[in-house]
């Protein structure tokens, strides 16, 4: 079986390091065991590596620790996903201030990706994003993709 292209945003890499939220840091790391053996595909993108490099520097470091465990592939955000992430703005989907949520969606797109992971639901894991990624991508001829929070995908107990 096809292994998952699963886009890793940077809230599901952020959360390895989380302690204020144990719940979530735990269930981010249950998924990173199963990307560390290889179970899926990642891809992040330059804007992840963006808004890590804009952690201090310790949380930085610690993040790009866990990177440099897993095999990724990392996607520009090209002038194609430009136009995407605009069209997600001009449809309503999400506002110009969400830009970089855009850019994300934008990259995982245009890098064939099933599925997002992301722990944002305010912007990125809720049904109205969701259809409109899936217009979007029917719109423009694009694979259809999921977005799903890391705890969908580590399955049950």
């Amino acid at each position: 079986m096809k292994k998952l292209r699963i886009y890793l945003d940077t809230s599901v890499i952020s959360h390895l390091d989380q302690q204020d939220a144990p719940e979530r840091m735990a269930e981010t790391h249950r998924l990173w065991s199963k990307v560390k053996s290889g179970e899926f595909d990642i891809v992040i993108s330059d804007v992840v590596l963006g808004e890590i490099n804009r952690c201090e520097e310790c949380k930085r470091n610690t993040l790009y620790g866990y990177l440099a465990e897993i095999t990724y592939a990392t996607v520009a955000v090209d002038e194609r996903a430009l136009e995407i992430a605009s069209r997600i703005i001009d449809l309503g989907v999400l506002r110009q201030k969400n830009l970089n949520d855009c850019r994300h969606i934008a990259a995982a797109i245009i890098s064939g990706c099933d599925i997002i992971a992301s722990w944002n639901f305010r912007h990125m894991v809720n049904h109205n994003t969701i259809m409109g990624v899936k217009a979007i991508t029917a719109l423009e001829g694009y694979k259809d993709m999921l977005i799903y929070a890391p705890s969908s995908l580590i399955g049950g107990e």
